[in-house]
Parts: C-alpha cells; structure tokens; sequence
C-alpha cells in the first residue's frame, strides 16, 4: 500500500487507458471544460483560461495529496476526460472523486471503466477506506453510472448549488473498501 498520491499509475482496461494528465493534455481538454452543458453538469461557473488551465496541468505530477489522470479513449487513442481522486483526508483514509467526459463519448461504458479502474487503484493501491463524490439533482444520468459502478446516496445537500437562478441539491454518495473488494469479487 502507498502512503499518498505521489504514485502517478497507468492503469489500463478493455475501453480506456488512464494516464497521468500533462499539460500537453489542454487542447484536448479545453474544448470539454468550455462546454456550457459540462459546466451545468459539474456545477462550475468559472470561466475557463487556457494559461491558467497550463499552469494547473503542468503541477499535476507533482502533487501527493491528489490523483489527476487523463483518460484515452483506447478505440480512438484521444484523450476523452480526466478523473480524479482529490481532497484527500490522509488520517481517515478518505478521499473525493470526479470525472468528466467530453459529451461526444457519452454513453460507450468509457466513464464506468474509468471509475471502475481508479477505484480499484483507491483501495487496493492506495488503501483507501472510502471514496465519495456529489452528483446534482439534475443530472441523474451520472447518478446512474456511480451506482452502477459501487457508488450509494449517503445523504443530500440542499440547496448545494445555485444555478441560473435555481438551487439545486447535490447527493453524496461514497463507497467503501469492503464494498469495493465484494463488488470486486462478485465480478471474478
């Protein structure tokens, strides 16, 4: 077991290869983090500066306290999303996860592969005790691949966000290792 993230893998699965994001990743990834229905999804409101965007890639492997992974949609060899596990509480074992996709490579099990990859690596590399996430209201398409992938609702937070207006709740939703190892071991 690894003691923090300064252990950048490259994990590889039938669909996606998920590798340590670079700079060089920005082109590719820009045209997904300007997206407005990305930006909905996710709950960003901040603008997106190419510079700034460089700068943030290019510290990425260096970072011990998170895990930012490009994933390369492995049919096409192009860089379709990033995951990330993030906000890591060292002393309970714990830590954030997101991923996004860009909207073209929807629904081709890419992002349930990805998750599946990285969790493996949050419990089993890692150590990790329990991974969690937020999803928002409207967007129960994702809901649906994190339970799909392990994932279950903990709790909601009202009024989490507040978009065009309108406050939307977010649910927490968190697996946990001995979860991960029978769903693991449930899929052979």
């Amino acid at each position: 077991m690894t003691t923090d993230f300064s252990y950048k893998p490259t994990l590889t699965g039938a669909r996606v290869l998920l590798r340590p994001v670079t700079e060089d990743d920005v082109p590719a990834l820009l045209p997904m983090l300007r997206d407005p229905e990305i930006g909905r999804l996710t709950g960003s409101h901040a603008e997106v500066d190419e510079r700034a965007l460089r700068r943030w890639y290019a510290t990425r492997g260096v970072q011990t306290n998170r895990l930012d992974l490009a994933v390369v949609d492995r049919a096409t060899g192009r860089v379709a999303g990033e995951v990330v596990l993030n906000e890591w509480d060292q002393d309970n074992e714990s830590c954030g996860f997101r991923i996004c996709l860009a909207p073209g490579t929807l629904g081709r099990g890419l992002g349930t592969e990805a998750t599946r990859l990285v969790l493996g690596h949050a419990f089993e590399t890692v150590g990790l005790y329990r991974v969690w996430l937020e999803v928002y209201a409207f967007n129960p398409r994702a809901r649906r691949a994190y339970e799909k992938a392990g994932f279950r609702a903990e709790g909601v937070l009202r009024g989490a966000l507040l978009w065009d207006g309108e406050r939307v709740d977010a649910t927490v939703m968190a697996v946990l290792a001995p979860e991960w190892a029978a769903l693991a071991g449930a899929r052979g």
